[in-house]
């Protein structure tokens, strides 16, 4: 029975307070938030050094730039641990993640939970089999508006950019899937709220194995494409059960999660849609997550780690740079030239 403290009761905080407190192989020890009026039925901790009891492993919750330093004290106090995505807020504040964690023989594991669906390991099955053959490219799509009440108080509403928040999701799972992306480069799309914050754009991608593949977003566009509208897997967002993700091979093509396979020879036969059962969660991914976790403290060594995380935030990072670049190219500039 492992002893779980989590740390950070937001959205994402309270999902993992709930998904331990339902899990038969832990115990949840509390929650740390300063925000002690946080509603939650366990122990509270105001900080982490108020924490006597024993830990297994720590859930670290809380906002991305955070996370290093939360990570540095967990390892000092000899605690495994699962990170939120990003791993950290920069590549520098990963570095001092690693340097924690030197010299020990502590585990981390960060939460890019994607990669614990079940349609997301069979799409990835798929493609290293060659069902489609060689990648050719790829196009997804998220764009969904937020409330107004998610950037209202907090940090969002100066550092919320979706690249950081949710598209390092997405730049996950085609690292995961297609391979590593070795270049990117990304056009900004105008504001539709008020402030600077970004809030849509589109990003071309290259591949090491030679694919190439584009990725359209925004915050501010209501649709049913999108990874947690299709896949039904948050709470707080809407089930489309669409379509966001499209790629295409040498011998055919698929789209997710619908997992829709086809086959094809030339453009004078219609591809053939080729059957195949979509692969179903027998747990949520959060849950199938904790239960990596609970491996991961007993030894196992973790889906991604830091260092693989890293990855992803760096490409997500330059893509955020290049957005933010004061003469980097936006639509209204290209279309004024």
């Amino acid at each position: 029975m492992k002893r779980i403290l989590i740390i950070g009761g937001g959205l994402i905080g309270m999902r993992h307070v709930h998904a331990v407190q339902g899990h038969e192989r832990c115990q949840l020890v509390g929650l740390v938030d300063p925000e002690m009026s946080v509603n939650a039925d366990t122990a509270r901790f105001a900080t982490m050094d108020d924490v006597s009891d024993t830990v297994d492993g720590v859930i670290i919750a809380t906002p991305t730039a955070l996370h290093a330093e939360h990570g540095r004290v967990a390892a000092a106090r000899g605690w495994h641990m699962l990170i939120e995505k990003p791993v950290t807020a920069t590549l520098q504040q990963a570095q001092v993640l690693k340097d924690a964690l030197q010299g020990t023989n502590l585990r981390a594991l960060v939460g890019h939970h994607r990669r614990y669906h079940a349609s997301v390991q069979q799409l990835k099955t798929l493609i290293e089999q060659g069902d489609i053959g060689q990648v050719i490219n790829t196009m997804l799509i998220w764009a969904m508006r937020k409330p107004v009440g998610y950037f209202e108080g907090n940090w969002r509403a100066a550092g919320g950019s979706p690249v950081m928040i949710n598209l390092v999701h997405d730049i996950d799972l085609l690292r995961f899937c297609i391979g590593e992306i070795s270049e990117t480069v990304a056009l900004r799309g105008k504001n539709h709220r008020d402030g600077e914050r970004i809030e849509s754009g589109a990003i071309a991608l290259a591949f090491e194995n030679g694919a190439t593949g584009t990725i359209g977003f925004a915050d501010s566009a209501p649709s049913p494409w999108g990874f947690e509208a299709g896949t039904g897997e948050n709470p707080n967002i809407g089930t489309t059960g669409q379509d966001m993700l499209w790629i295409t091979g040498t011998r055919g093509a698929v789209s997710f999660p619908s997992m829709t396979v086809w086959n094809g020879t030339d453009w004078g036969t219609a591809a053939q849609q080729v059957p195949l059962d979509r692969a179903e969660n027998t747990l949520p991914p959060l849950a199938a997550q904790l239960d990596h976790f609970l491996e991961v403290i007993e030894g196992a060594t973790p889906l991604i780690d830091v260092a693989d995380a890293a990855r992803t935030l760096e490409l997500a990072a330059g893509i955020e740079a290049q957005l933010v670049a004061p003469n980097w190219p936006t639509a209204d500039k290209i279309r004024t030239a």
